[in-house]
């Protein structure tokens, strides 16, 4: 069976992104390509997110050196494989205004770590690499022998978006997923831009609202739905039959054409599920300090950021104290999904495909993932009724998500031992 190739589509500013790529990129060569690496903002900027990325791969080098002059196996059999592109997308969300989140992530997204562990970021002579206003990258033409080219990862001066649909036009249809875990910004501008080439991707695995718990920045919203709900409802919307049913009100991107060949298959990971996966402080402390103490860059670059977002954890989280802390591993669970697709332990809602819609205009529901709860008869109406505002009963409009309820590997730090493994052994 051929590899399975994901784009990951991240604003690398929260510490589950980065070890959610991570955790692509470390997979055995057999198991995943990633062609592309594609950068949203989120939490803060998206240079920032950019800076994040750098230095991650900064890091991987430096430990993939350490690993063979100790005599380790390197690791990292993805990116050996296939270093990704890297491309610099969407700085602000379509319509609303942009929401920062320094006061959990630090102003670097990192937990200061740029600050605090300088030796472990590399230096801004990189920033030249994705420089638009120079000519964009030819990616066929790239040479790993180039001196001036970094060796694990490809940077890209195009968007974002139109890297995306490059990846997508040159391979073969329903062979390519995307993974969405940030804001959907460059999803909604990709496929506004050419909706038949986006709607070649095999599924998109989004992680991104709640149904059934409450929100984590309003009381019903979660951040990647909230951060661009508009863009959120343009991509959901493709899982409809009549994708106008369900478009928000007012946008500036334009309509999507009324016959399109295919619907999307989007794959939503809310917080109900993404909440169950977890990584317990105390086996993290443990786990990692013998990596530590044996020298392994990852370990430290990785246990520097995390000694913050405990810290942090314990402040704004009733119940997150000491070794018993736990943080919620929401986008690694989303790149396992798309690793382990295969197994059959993966299971969507009983309702599924179901009619999940994201709200753009509430003054207090902006980002909510609203379902019918009604109990009522569907109908096969073409018009809008009376009792039926929004289509919400019609067979023939609304949204067709598959909601994902159930996993593999679920409670306590389970996952987060999983996810360790991958990265180390």
């Amino acid at each position: 069976m051929p590899a399975k190739k994901i784009i990951i589509d991240t604003d690398p500013v929260r510490i589950d992104d980065i070890l959610a790529i991570l955790l692509a990129l470390s997979a055995k060569e057999e198991e995943v390509q990633v062609p592309l690496i594609s950068l949203t903002f989120g939490n803060i900027e998206v240079r920032s997110c950019l800076r994040n990325v750098v230095s991650m791969f900064h890091i991987i080098e430096r430990e993939m050196q350490w690993r063979r002059e100790n005599g380790k196996p390197e690791g990292f059999a993805a990116l050996r494989a296939l270093p990704p592109v890297v491309a610099v997308g969407a700085e602000d969300p379509l319509e609303s205004q942009k929401m920062l989140a320094d006061y959990f992530h630090g102003r670097d997204g990192l937990g200061g770590i740029h600050a605090s562990h300088p030796h472990l970021t590399p230096s801004e002579a990189w920033e030249h690499l994705f420089d638009p206003s120079a000519h964009a990258t030819d990616i066929n033409t790239v040479k790993a022998s180039d001196s001036s080219t970094p060796r694990t990862y490809v940077p890209s001066k195009r968007p974002a978006h139109e890297e995306m649909l490059r990846v997508l036009g040159e391979n073969d249809p329903d062979t390519v997923t995307i993974v969405a875990v940030g804001p959907l910004t460059n999803l909604a501008l990709a496929s506004a831009m050419d909706p038949e080439t986006f709607l070649r991707a095999k599924e998109v695995v989004v992680m991104g609202g709640t149904v059934n718990l409450p929100g984590n920045v309003t009381p019903v919203g979660e951040f990647n739905s909230y951060a661009d709900s508009v863009a959120a409802a343009r991509v959901f919307a493709l899982t409809s039959p009549n994708p106008q049913s369900t478009l928000p009100p007012t946008q500036r991107l334009p309509s999507y054409p009324p016959k399109l060949s295919k619907q999307l298959t989007l794959r939503l990971f809310p917080l109900d599920i993404t909440h169950r996966h977890n990584l317990n402080r105390g086996y993290f402390r443990s786990n990692i300090q013998p990596r530590l103490d044996s020298g392994s860059p990852l370990a430290e670059w990785i246990a520097a950021f995390m000694v913050h977002t405990f810290k942090t954890l314990e402040k704004l989280h009733v119940g997150h104290v000491g070794d018993d802390a736990e943080l919620s591993l929401h986008d690694p669970v989303c790149v396992w999904y798309a690793i382990t697709s295969d197994d059959g332990k993966w299971k969507p809602s009983p309702a599924s495909p179901e009619d999940i819609r994201v709200e753009t205009t509430g003054q207090w529901t902006r980002g909510m993932c609203v379902v019918d709860r009604r109990n009522r008869h569907q109908t096969d109406a073409d018009e809008e009724s009376p009792s039926d505002h929004g289509h919400w009963l019609s067979r023939k409009a609304g949204n067709r998500v598959w909601r994902m309820d159930a996993s593999p590997v679920e409670g306590g730090s389970c996952f987060g031992e999983v996810l360790l493994r991958r990265l180390f052994d």
